[in-house]
C-alpha cells in the first residue's frame, strides 16, 4: 500500500511540475507587469493547495521508507526529495516572494524557468525510480 501511495505522489509532482515547466512559469513572460502581479497572488494560493500536500505526503513517505530499510533506493529518494525541499525553500519561495512584492522584471522570471528545470529533472527522476521499483 505504501508502495502505490508513493508512486501516486511521485506521479503527480512530476506531472504537476511538468506542468509548471512547460505551461505555468513560461506564461509569465507574456503578462503585464500589473496582470502578473494580480495574477500571481491568485496562483500562488491555489498551487499550494495542490503541492504542499503532495510534498507533505512525498516527504512523510520517503522518511518512512528510510525507516524501513536503508537501501540505494530510499537513500537516493530522501537525498532527492531533501534537495527538492532545500531548493524549494531557499531559491524558489524568495523569488515567488520578489514577484509578489511586484518585481515582475524580465531577468527574474527567466532565472525561474531556467532554474525550474532542476526540479522538473528531480521530479522526473524519483518517478521513474518509484516505477522502476514498484514493477
Amino acid at each position: 500500500m505504501i508502495e502505490i501511495t508513493r508512486l501516486l505522489l511521485d506521479f503527480g509532482l512530476c506531472i504537476l511540475i511538468w506542468m509548471v515547466q512547460l505551461i505555468v512559469y513560461p506564461s509569465f513572460l507574456f503578462f503585464s507587469d500589473n496582470n502578473l502581479f494580480t495574477w500571481h497572488k491568485t496562483y500562488t494560493k491555489a498551487i499550494a493547495l495542490i503541492v504542499i500536500p503532495l510534498m507533505l505526503g512525498q516527504l512523510g513517505i520517503v522518511i518512512y521508507q528510510v525507516f524501513l530499510a536503508q537501501n540505494t533506493f530510499t537513500l537516493i529518494s530522501i537525498v532527492l526529495v531533501v534537495l527538492l525541499w532545500g531548493i524549494t525553500l531557499l531559491k524558489f519561495a524568495p523569488m515567488h516572494q520578489q514577484i509578489s512584492k511586484g518585481n515582475t522584471q524580465i531577468h527574474l522570471l527567466k532565472t525561474l524557468v531556467q532554474m525550474n528545470w532542476i526540479r522538473t529533472i528531480i521530479w522526473t527522476l524519483l518517478f521513474v525510480l518509484s516505477t522502476y521499483r514498484f514493477f
